[in-house]
Parts: C-alpha cells; structure tokens; sequence
C-alpha cells in the first residue's frame, strides 16, 4: 500500500512535535532492533493480500506463545553484545587455567568485559533456543519459517547448546569465560549479527500481537477483487482515550461519504480513525474495531493538515489546490485508493470555495474504483450532488442545552446545516469581552 509523508503526517502515525503516534502507541518492542523492524513495517505496508493474510498468521502464531516469550532478551543484552564486539580487546587465549589467570591478572579490564559479556551472550542464545523450543509445533508461514530455519542453522553447534543450557543464575569460571569468549568474538561474530537481526523481526512480530491483547483489536478480513469496498463496526480512533466506536459501510456503488457537522463534533476524528484502521490492516496487524471487512487497496491519500509556506511565498489556498492536483494525478490510475480529504479550500472566501469543492466533488465521484470520505462545512453544495448515486451523506449531529453544546459523536444519515460559530465565541465569553472595549 502506498502513502506519502503528508498521509503520514496527517495520520499521526510516526511522531511528530507535541504529538502523540500511532506508532509509539503500538510500540511493545523489547529491542532497539526490534523498534527499527516495527519501524519498516510501518513505513512499507504490504502491497498483496498474500502478505498481508501471511502476517496476520504470524501476529496470531505469536498470540499463542506471548505467556512463554523469553524475558532473558532485552535491550541491554544486545547493547553488550554490540559493545563487546565494538571494542578493543587483547586477543583472547585458550581456555587453559594458566591462560585464565593469566588473562585476568594482565588484561584486567578486558576480562571485565569479558566475564560481564558472556553473561548476556548466556542470555541471548537461551533466549533464542526457547523461542524455537516453542515454535516447533507451529506450521510456519514463509516469512517466518525461513528465519526460524536460518536461526536454526546458526544456532546448530555444540558450543552454544553448552552455552545456552546454563542456567539463568549461573556463575561461569574463568576457564568458561575464555572459552566461549574466544569462540562467539572470533568465530561467531558474523553469525551472532545475524542472529540479532533475526531476533529484532521476531521481536516486531512480538509487538504487534502484544498490542493486539493490549487493545483488543481485531483481525480484518482482506478481500480479493478490483472493486472497493469498507464494512466496519464498532471502529474508533485507537489514540483517544475514550473513542466513540463508528458503523461505516462503502462499495463501488457507495464509494463517496459527503461528510458534515459543526466544528469539534467529531468529522477529523472519525476520518483519521478509517485512515489508521485502514493503514493497520494493510500492515497485516488487527485493528481497533470489532469487525472489519476491507478490499486490499493500493494506496491511501489524506489532505487534512495543509498549511502554508512562507519562505516560498505559496499561500494556504495555493497549497490546497496543489494537494488536490496531485492527488488527482495519483489516483487517476485505475488502482484502487482510499483519499481522505478534511474541510476542503478552507484557503479561501466561502462563495470561491463552494465553487472550487463543488468542481473536485463532481470530478472524483467519476472515479469508481475508490473510496472517498470528504468533510466539508458547505452543506449547501449537498443538493447539487444528490443526483449522484455513489454519494452517500453523513453528518454528525451537534446539540444545544442552555447555550451548552452536546457533542454525540454518532454518525447519522443526512446532512448537517449547524452554525454554532457565533455560539462558541459567547460562550467563550468573547462577546462580552467585544463590548466591554
């Protein structure tokens, strides 16, 4: 699936200033390694409904097996084993007793790092012994059995079967300490980075079904098909702590949501909460929802937060025209798109913007092979568009209790005419602060 940084940014789906992430919320990783793998996950989401059913069959395999993940790995262990082979130290001897003491009494420092690091590496091949251990009875999917049988392959050797036997207390002499020191830094050196490495996509794997229990999400079914359709229910916005769940149903024949309320009555979040479900199920993750039924896309496309650009003298407006522009380029391709677009032309005066949203509305509802979700404070373009079959009108309905708003969050059939503009601002109390001047 492809997205751009504005999407990306739009979604809040990697960090940005004073902003919490999807990504970060998701995080369960044990490992550096582990978040760098997550990380790629999140930046290419699969492009192929195999891939996509393939990772939901690992994320599910792992479910399984959480209660018996090693705690032995953490982050600390491939710290030291990274600084171990990161830094100068006498060449290690044989393990004879002459050679340990030796070692020790005139190489006092680099005994030190060697004594303190066999016991992390001790940790590590444990570690990766009992995740086969219990992985063996699975049927492996391909993406995860060719790490397994390589981790297999690296880990078949005497030595480290010795070495990860031992116990998690357990005290290594000085002759142990040589020993396995001048094997894993002279004759496991490359293998050992291979094997974090594969440790870090198992620990990617292993955060995703962590968050999968966290959250309770749910598994989406992927459909075949070159026709798009979105069936959800009880889907809501995984980043806020009370979300309001939504029931959303879209096909080739329904594809465009005309969307409408007043301001703060819940329309950026209920289009972030479909672009980030949407996002997640094309990762193979499950998603916050409790049923959700999606044909593979190839692409999603947002234009929520546009902003100016002073440096380059390009004004608010201009920008918005240009992201229409371009994604009417991109999705303009027979590919299947999910476009998400949140208060169209707010760049410029109402009658101009009820033109211009009018003019891209009856443009992309052309495009039959994507699905549309486009808010907009103009509900007076509705009746213009009602003679088009695949517009569906959704509003969210605000209410007003003794000049108090009501906020229901429920998506309705319709379209929503409220102006409470003037009512925020004398709430506020910005009206009397106007006439106190």
């Amino acid at each position: 699936m492809e997205l751009d940084k504005t999407t990306y940014r739009d979604l809040s789906i990697f960090q940005q200033e004073n902003q919490s992430s999807l990504f970060d919320k998701l995080n369960f990783t044990r490992t550096s390694e582990g978040k760098e793998w997550l990380r790629a996950f999140f930046e290419k989401p699969f492009k192929t409904t195999e891939k996509i059913r393939e990772n939901q069959e690992i994320i599910r395999i792992f479910l399984k097996m959480l209660d018996k993940w090693p705690q032995s790995i953490s982050n600390g262990t491939l710290l030291v084993i990274s600084k171990f082979y990161e830094t100068h130290v006498d060449p290690i001897p044989s393990g004879s007793m002459v050679n340990a003491v030796t070692y020790r009494v005139f190489s006092p420092a680099d005994h030190s790092l060697l004594k303190f690091s066999i016991v992390h590496f001790a940790d590590f091949i444990r570690g990766m012994f009992e995740i086969l251990d219990i992985l063996k009875e699975e049927t492996l999917p391909p993406a995860l059995k060719k790490h397994i049988d390589k981790a297999e392959l690296l880990l078949n050797r005497s030595i480290l079967r010795q070495l990860g036997s031992k116990p998690r207390d357990y005290k290594f002499t000085i002759r142990e300490n040589l020993h396995y020191g001048r094997y894993v830094r002279n004759q496991f050196r490359a293998e050992t980075h291979e094997l974090v490495e594969i440790y870090g996509r198992l620990d990617a794997w292993y955060s995703m079904a962590i968050a999968a229990r966290n959250f309770n999400l749910e598994f989406p079914e992927i459909l075949d098909g070159d026709q798009p359709y979105l069936e959800a229910s009880g889907l809501y916005h995984l980043l806020l702590p009370k979300a309001v769940p939504y029931n959303i149903q879209m096909n080739k024949d329904s594809n465009f949501i005309f969307l409408t309320g007043a301001n703060m009555a819940g329309k950026s979040t209920f289009i972030r909460a479909v672009g980030c479900a949407v996002f997640l199920a094309h990762l193979g993750m499950p998603v916050p929802a409790t049923h959700m039924k999606l044909s593979r896309l190839d692409g999603l496309l947002s234009n929520i937060n546009i902003s100016d650009n002073i440096l380059k003298g390009e004004s608010y407006f201009y920008n918005e025209v240009q992201r229409i522009k371009n994604t009417i380029l991109k999705i303009n391709d027979g590919r299947k798109w999910l476009v998400l677009i949140d208060e169209l032309f707010k760049g410029t005066n109402v009658q101009d913007a009820m033109k211009c949203s009018s003019a891209v509305i009856k443009g992309l509802i052309k495009i039959r092979n994507s699905i549309f979700i486009l808010s907009t404070h103009l509900y007076e373009i509705a009746d213009d568009l009602k003679t088009h079959s695949n517009i569906s009108f959704k509003y969210f309905e605000t209410a007003v209790n003794d000049d108090q708003l009501v906020f229901s969050y429920q998506l309705k059939d319709g379209v929503s005419n409220d102006r409470l503009g003037y009512l925020i601002l004398k709430r506020e109390k910005v009206v009397d602060l106007l006439e106190q001047l």
